[in-house]
């Protein structure tokens, strides 16, 4: 393919965005094209920066990077917070240093807000007003996240229909700005130019037939249940309150603990909520039109 063999002739830095849905087979290939390319690899999952969330995150084995450098894994604990500002920094710096030695790094990961972080940077946000987000929280704890989710679909259906509306995080900051400004978030999304990057970005995103991804998705799914996601989960419960935790692959054991169902009812939660996921991020990724999409097989060079 031409755009693989550009990079290996380029003299120009480069950073190769590597994007696709859970299970896609990211990881594999990515390893590849770094050996083949002589680079490294930065992480932009936003759950694989912290060291207590292992097998629920799918996070690459020592043996499955194959000794090729892995950046922001393993990175953070769960005990700090850790948002994509900051990773926006951390990474543009980490990349400064990365184009002293490689002409082309390798960025991966499913968690479109991260990578946006790092390729384009963020839009000038106002202020929330302390009180409201004191109000929001106290909400939150009392009737739960389903009023909120409703009030953001009356006050801001663009971002209502954008953002994972189960993670709590993401609408609580949405309604905190409507609520301080009068105006709806979305309307300040695309007032700053997007920040110009000292380097050149390739963008390609793997997808597989439906019925293909989903076999993946609860092939892995089997695979974190015998390899201990249920025993992880349970030494996370004190941090189920964590957003990095309020995801797939956790909160529906936490349920389970709970008590709220079966196990065989966790089962089945888990490996449901997970293609929903893969398609909350393939929504994600098809609203950029600068990616490049491929089948991981139809990667060649």
């Amino acid at each position: 393919m031409t755009l693989l063999t550009d990079l290996l002739t380029t003299t120009e830095s480069t950073l190769l965005v590597i994007s696709g849905p859970t299970a896609v087979g990211k990881t594999d290939l990515c390893v590849r094209l770094a050996q083949h390319l002589h680079t490294e690899i930065v992480s932009a999952d936003s759950r694989q920066f912290f060291r207590e969330l292992t097998i629920g995150t799918a996070k690459p084995t020592p043996e499955e990077m194959q000794g090729v450098p892995h950046h922001f894994i393993d990175s953070h604990s769960i005990q700090e917070e850790y948002n994509a500002g900051r990773f926006e920094q951390d990474a543009l710096s980490l990349l400064q240093e990365l184009f002293r030695k490689h002409q082309v790094v390798i960025l991966t990961g499913g968690s479109g807000l991260y990578l946006k972080a790092v390729t384009e940077g963020f839009d000038d946000m106002p202020a929330a007003l302390p009180e409201v987000r004191e109000q929001l929280q106290q909400e939150l704890a009392e009737g739960g996240l389903g009023p909120l989710v409703d009030e953001l679909a009356r006050l801001d259906p663009i971002t209502y229909d954008r953002i994972d509306r189960q993670n709590h995080q993401r609408v609580l900051r949405a309604l905190e700005i409507s609520r301080s400004t009068g105006q709806p978030f979305s309307s300040f999304h695309g007032k700053k130019k997007a920040a110009e990057r000292p380097f050149r970005i390739v963008k390609v995103a793997l997808n597989r037939e439906r019925e293909e991804l989903y076999q993946r998705i609860d092939q892995r799914m089997d695979q974190m249940l015998a390899g201990g996601l249920e025993a992880e989960a349970r030494a996370l419960y004190p941090f189920r309150h964590h957003n990095a935790l309020q995801t797939v692959g956790y909160k529906e054991l936490f349920d389970y603990f709970e008590g709220h169902y079966d196990y065989a009812e966790a089962v089945r939660l888990l490996k449901r909520n997970s293609r929903h996921y893969a398609k909350r991020q393939l929504t994600w990724l098809r609203r950029d039109p600068e990616y490049h999409w491929m089948h991981p097989a139809e990667v060649k060079w």
